[in-house]
């Protein structure tokens, strides 16, 4: 059980990748996080020598702290972030158990630029179905919640990537994108080591709905109904974004949480009071 003040591994676990995750901040030393240079997912590394000066930006939000034991570091900086307002936790244990519990860390070297701080550019093609979706629906909720996403004209990827320095995802001939018989959303999760089961369980959905190989999930169908319907309801790629993300939020749900129920009328029908 967590002390007062601080949060299990578990129970972090179990909150990220969904809308009430946290706000997430690493305040590991350099020394630190060059012994594991990977982060929690959806976290963020800033500084903790200079806590005071960034804590107001957090003012109002969930906060858990991390470093590598959960002792004086996130003490310290849970302490600012709750002067400046913010409800702030303590990661109990810290990365120490955090790793030990098995749980994936995000390889930094594998973030754009190797970038720690969030705020990552990516940019795709305009019009986007499924995997353009899907992929920036994993990135915000599982590597970098501030991340933004570009949406242009197919034959200008990759000159607004190299002009605007963006990272371009999902079209040919880029690092993040199909691999054989799998999908850009599957690169993410292998490349960022979200060993998840209920990402690969998802996995296999938006890899039926996105290559058109429905036998691969009885849930592909649907999700290729719902995409395609959600882009004819949408002439602005960002609000279809965000309307997505509820999508993708609920099928992330769904594959972690209820492959195993059932609907129908006899399970859901109220109990008859006893005579």
């Amino acid at each position: 059980m967590a002390n007062f003040g601080s949060i299990s591994v578990d129970r972090l676990f179990k909150l990220i990748g969904t809308p009430q995750s946290p706000v997430i901040i690493d305040v590991r030393d350099d020394d630190d996080f060059a012994a594991v240079p990977s982060l929690i997912p959806s976290s963020t590394r800033l500084d903790y020598s200079t806590a005071d000066a960034w804590a107001g930006d957090f003012s109002g939000s969930q906060v858990v702290v991390v470093c590598k034991r959960g002792k004086k570091l996130s003490e310290g900086v849970a302490a600012f972030l709750r002067l400046a307002g913010a409800a702030a936790e303590v990661l109990d244990g810290g990365t120490e158990a955090w790793i030990a519990a098995g749980l994936p860390m995000v390889p930094v070297a594998r973030i754009p630029g190797g970038a720690a701080t969030g705020s990552t550019l990516w940019v795709t093609r305009s019009r986007p179905k499924i995997d353009r979706i899907a992929c920036p629906w994993l990135i915000r909720r599982f590597v970098d919640p501030r991340a933004r996403f570009l949406f242009v004209t197919a034959s200008e990827v990759e000159v607004v990537a190299e002009r605007f320095g963006a990272t371009p995802f999902d079209i040919e001939g880029v690092f993040w994108s199909h691999r054989g018989e799998t999908c850009t959303f599957d690169t993410m999760i292998e490349e960022f080591a979200l060993d998840i089961p209920a990402l690969h369980r998802l996995a296999e959905v938006v890899r039926g709905a996105d290559t058109d190989r429905h036998d691969l999930a009885p849930q592909a169908a649907g999700l290729l109904a719902v995409s395609l319907g959600l882009s004819r309801m949408h002439s602005s790629d960002l609000a279809q974004l965000e309307d997505g993300m509820l999508i993708y939020d609920a099928f992330y749900r769904w594959a972690r949480d209820a492959t195993e129920e059932r609907h129908t009328w006899e399970a859901h029908s109220p109990k008859r009071p006893k005579p």
